[in-house]
C-alpha cells in the first residue's frame, strides 16, 4: 500500500492548522497594537527592543520569550505591540536567533535622559558613581554586575579622613550587589533605601512575573545560576542573601541632597547626614513616589503601591490616580470579598489607559464593585475617613486605607544640581 498520499494529507492538515493559528494570533496582536495606538500607549518607559524588519525572519522566538506580552507578530514580523508593558529585561534580544533586535533608550518622539558615565561607572563628577537602572541598565544581571564593578573602582580610588568609603543609594539588584562587594572588600558603607523593602523595581513587578533570565555573579555569594525565575522567588533569594551575609540596609531613608565636601560628599536624607568619600547611585528610574501633600498623608494607612490585594479584604479603600496602575489596583481590590473600593481621579476622564482596563473598570462600576469619582481631589486623610473635594462640594468617605498611584518624581533635577551631565537618547543604545 502506498502511504505517501496519507502522509501528504496529514502534513497538509498540520500545515493548515499552523497557518490558521498563526493568522489568528497575528490578527489578535494587530488588534492589540491598534488599541495601544488609540490609547496613546506607544512610548516604552525605558530600555526596549527595536526590531529590524529586514533581518527578522518571523520565527516568533522573541514573542515567546517576552513574559509581559509586549511583543507580538504583525505582518509576519515581530513588533512592539504593547510598549507600556515592556520592562527592558532583554529576554527578547537574547532569544532572537538572527540578531534582529536592538535594545535602545527613548524613541524619535520622546527622549530619555541617561547620565554620562565612564567604563568604571563614574560620572563626570569625580567620586560619584552610577549603576543599574538610573544609568540606563534595566537588566538585572547587568545591573548587579555594574554595582559590583563600581565598588571595585571605588576601592581602587583610595582616600582617607571620611566617615564612610561609600554611600549606596538604592536597594535594587545594583545596590544589593554593591553592598555585598563592600563586605567582600571591607569597605565602610551605608546602603540606603527610600522604601521599606528591598528589590527596587523588581519589588513592584506584578505577581509571578519572570524577573531574571541569566546567571549573575555576586560578591561573597559567588555565581548564582538562575535561569527564568519568578519575582517572588528572586525576592526570597535576595532576602536570604541579606540574612546570611549580614548586609546592612537603612530602610525608609530617602535621598534629599548630595553636597560636595572637599574631596568627598555629604549625603542628606530626612534622618541623617553622611560624610563619605564616594557615592554610588543605584536607584531606579521610578523616582520618589509623587505625594498628595495633604494633611494626614503620613498616616501608616497610606501607601504608594498595591502589592497584595488580599490584605485589604473587607476594608474600605480609596485608590488615587488615573493611570493603568491605579485602575489595575482598584480592579484587584474590587475582586476581594467584602472590600469597598473608591477610585478618585482629578481629571474628567481616563484618557491614557489601556482599553481593557477601561472596559473592566466600566463593568465593575456598572456592577457596583467600584465607585468612580472623576474631577475629585483628596483634601485630608483622617484615621477612619478621607475628605474629597468634588465639583459639587466636599464629601467625606469612611476609609481604612489609601493607595496613591500618582507616578513618581525622577531624581534628574537633584543630579543636575550636583553637576551630573545627561545625554538625551532618542532611540539609541
Amino acid at each position: 500500500m502506498n502511504w505517501l498520499p496519507l502522509y501528504a494529507v496529514a502534513l497538509a492538515l498540520v500545515l493548515a492548522f499552523y497557518v490558521v493559528r498563526r493568522q489568528r494570533q497575528q490578527r489578535a496582536h494587530a488588534a492589540e497594537l491598534q488599541q495601544a495606538l488609540e490609547a496613546g500607549l506607544i512610548e516604552p518607559p525605558s530600555l526596549h527592543p527595536v526590531v529590524d524588519p529586514l533581518t527578522c525572519i518571523g520565527s516568533g522566538s522573541c514573542v515567546k520569550a517576552c513574559p509581559e506580552g509586549a511583543l507580538g507578530m504583525v505582518g509576519g514580523k515581530a513588533t512592539l505591540v504593547n510598549a507600556a508593558a515592556c520592562i527592558g529585561h532583554g529576554a527578547c534580544h537574547a532569544a532572537c536567533p538572527f540578531e534582529a533586535i536592538r535594545l535602545v533608550f527613548g524613541t524619535e518622539r520622546r527622549g530619555i535622559d541617561i547620565p554620562d558615565v565612564s567604563p568604571q561607572f563614574e560620572s563626570n563628577v569625580p567620586g560619584l558613581f552610577i549603576a543599574g537602572e538610573l544609568g540606563g541598565m534595566g537588566l538585572i544581571r547587568k545591573a548587579a554586575e555594574q554595582g559590583r564593578q563600581a565598588v571595585d573602582a571605588i576601592r581602587r580610588r583610595g582616600g582617607s579622613g571620611f566617615e564612610l568609603d561609600v554611600v549606596i543609594v538604592g536597594c535594587g539588584p545594583a545596590g544589593l550587589s554593591a553592598g555585598l562587594a563592600c563586605i567582600e572588600h571591607g569597605l565602610r558603607y551605608k546602603l540606603l533605601e527610600q522604601e521599606d523593602s528591598l528589590g527596587g523595581a523588581v519589588f513592584h513587578y506584578p505577581r509571578q512575573k519572570i524577573a531574571m533570565t541569566a546567571p549573575v555573579k555576586l560578591a561573597v555569594v559567588g555565581q548564582v545560576r538562575f535561569g527564568e525565575v519568578q519575582k517572588e522567588a528572586l525576592l526570597e533569594f535576595w532576602n536570604g542573601v541579606v540574612d546570611k551575609t549580614g548586609l546592612r540596609i537603612e530602610f525608609r531613608e530617602c535621598l534629599q541632597d548630595i553636597v560636595a565636601d572637599g574631596e568627598g560628599f555629604v549625603v542628606h536624607t530626612q534622618q541623617h547626614a553622611y560624610r563619605t568619600r564616594c557615592v554610588l547611585l543605584a536607584m531606579g528610574r521610578r523616582g520618589t513616589p509623587r505625594k498628595l501633600d495633604v494633611p494626614g498623608e503620613d498616616s501608616p494607612k497610606v501607601c504608594y503601591r498595591l502589592i497584595d490585594a488580599a490584605q485589604y479584604g473587607g476594608q474600605r479603600v480609596l485608590v488615587v490616580g488615573g493611570g493603568d496602575s491605579a485602575l489595575e489596583a482598584a480592579l484587584a481590590l474590587a475582586a476581594e470579598p467584602g472590600t469597598t473600593v473608591t477610585l478618585s481621579y482629578r481629571s474628567e476622564a481616563f484618557s491614557r489607559v489601556k482599553a481593557r482596563n477601561r472596559d473592566a473598570l466600566q463593568l465593575a462600576q456598572r456592577d457596583g464593585r467600584i465607585e468612580v469619582l472623576l474631577s475629585s481631589q483628596v483634601e485630608a486623610i483622617a484615621a477612619d475617613r478621607v475628605t474629597l473635594r468634588l465639583a459639587e462640594g466636599r464629601r467625606e468617605l469612611p476609609n481604612d486605607a489609601v493607595i496613591v498611584c500618582a507616578g513618581g518624581l525622577l531624581p534628574t533635577p537633584l543630579l543636575q544640581k550636583v553637576g551630573i551631565r545627561f545625554e538625551t537618547k532618542f532611540g539609541t543604545a
